[in-house]
């Protein structure tokens, strides 16, 4: 069995289990191998099938792989292969690839040398194209939308592969700003984010992560719904506030750290989105 009998037999098999998933993985496997998971179904492609004037059986076979993986809660399978394609796709992006970008990829990914083969296949037919990445991107955007941190590291890797073959003094080129600006947004990260990730920093601290929580809002709440939630603790925990409704001198001062905690998320907030 070719890559996605093996791919898929990976993702189905290992979720179904026995010889269900063995025979679900075989079954994908060959309909992608022979270009046949494109070929018309019954009745006709509708209008949400549009797009596919420029579709690959590789290509299908490697979304379907990772939906997959994502509709089965295997998040590792989805995050290992998602990975392989946008770096094989940011490499491609402006212009061939290079064996600069090829040894940095190797660098970040510790592939074990029984998968070597496997994984080296997957990169060279992820990097036949490079229109599609945009949907990989997504599911793992929401896939891992409650781990922004492993969002913010995958975007920092995609940054590394494009400047792998940089010289001296010189910038990504428009095209791979292009594609990490889209990935970047497809993951819902903040600005914060894209700042880190393009400066080679750390990725957010807990505190920071944790910002959100301390002021009752959830990371993609508006900036207007944020600013109005600092604002009621404020005005809530504030010393004074607490001074006037009677509270004794044990109250205030844990009043003072309170607000101490809601002034620094806030300051956190804002230093991630710029406001």
């Amino acid at each position: 069995m070719a890559i996605w009998g093996k791919l898929f037999g990976g993702v189905a098999g290992f979720a179904v289990g026995g010889p269900m998933g063995a025979v679900v993985g075989a079954a994908l496997g060959h309909a992608a191998d022979n270009g046949s998971i494109l070929e018309t179904p019954v009745g006709g492609w509708t209008d949400r099938w549009a797009p596919r004037v420029n579709a690959d059986p590789n290509g299908a076979a490697t979304f379907v792989a990772a939906k997959l993986a994502s509709v089965m809660g295997k998040r590792d399978q989805l995050y290992g292969l998602v990975m392989v394609v946008l770096c094989a796709k940011v490499a491609k992006c402006d212009g061939p690839v290079n064996r600069a970008e090829i040894d940095a990829f190797k660098r970040r990914f510790q592939i074990p040398a029984e998968n070597a083969s496997d994984v080296g296949r997957l990169f060279d037919q992820a990097r036949q194209r490079v229109d599609d990445f945009e949907a990989f991107a997504t599911e793992l955007g929401r896939a891992f939308h409650d781990k922004p941190e492993m969002l913010e590291e995958a975007l920092a890797v995609l940054f590394v592969i494009a400047r792998a073959d940089l010289g001296h003094g010189e910038t990504l080129h428009p095209a791979e700003i292009r594609f990490l600006r889209r990935v970047h947004q497809a993951f819902g990260l903040s600005a914060g984010a894209w700042d880190r990730a393009e400066s080679g920093g750390a990725r957010p601290d807990v505190s920071e992560i944790d910002a959100y929580a301390v002021l009752g809002v959830a990371r993609n709440a508006t900036d207007g719904e944020v600013r109005a939630a600092w604002r009621v603790l404020v005005r809530e925990h504030h010393p004074d506030a607490m001074t006037a409704r009677g509270a004794d001198e044990a109250a205030v001062e844990a009043a003072a750290g309170r607000i101490a905690r809601i002034n620094a998320a806030w300051d956190r907030v804002k230093r991630d989105r710029k406001l």
